[in-house]
């Protein structure tokens, strides 16, 4: 199986939260997850930016970056953003957005997702999987979770 996860989906495979357990138990089936340079962008600014907040220390930084990389070359299938990523996300901002919500990196990553055409996409944002699941997409988990701050989720897992 080939999936395509967002960004919520990564960090909490790699920093403890309330979603981890899920993240977790939907990679025992070892899926390939698509990794594209906005996944990565995503997920460097994420675990900087609890850094900053002083939510995480430094060797934790580290140490979720050494993983992370290890990951890449058994976990993660690389590929590039597809060329027509940006006017399929504009098409679906057209459609959906008025109505969910939703965000232009949300857009982003559901409109490369549905270019790439993986088994399923799995997310913890609800207006991912809102979006996903109005373009017909296999969302995991089924039922969106809400997502907690990224403050709030890292003082937890740190006590």
């Amino acid at each position: 199986m080939i999936g395509y996860a967002d960004t919520s989906f990564l960090v909490s495979l790699y920093l403890p939260d309330a979603h981890s357990p899920a993240a977790w138990a939907a990679m025992k089936s070892r899926p390939y997850l698509y990794l594209t340079p906005l996944h990565e962008l995503e997920f460097v600014n994420a675990i900087e930016l609890a850094l900053f907040r002083k939510l995480i220390r430094a060797a934790e930084a580290k140490a979720v970056f050494r993983d992370f990389e290890r990951d890449r070359v058994s976990v993660y299938a690389l590929t590039q953003l597809p060329p027509e990523t940006y006017a399929r996300a504009e098409k679906l901002a057209r459609r959906h957005t008025s109505i969910m919500g939703t965000r232009s990196l949300d857009i982003l990553q559901v409109a490369a997702a549905l270019i790439l055409k993986p088994d399923a996409f799995f997310t913890f944002d609800e207006r991912q999987h809102r979006l996903a699941k109005a373009e017909r997409m296999r969302v995991l988990p089924s039922k969106p979770i809400r997502r907690q701050p990224i403050g709030n989720r890292a003082k937890r897992a740190r006590s």
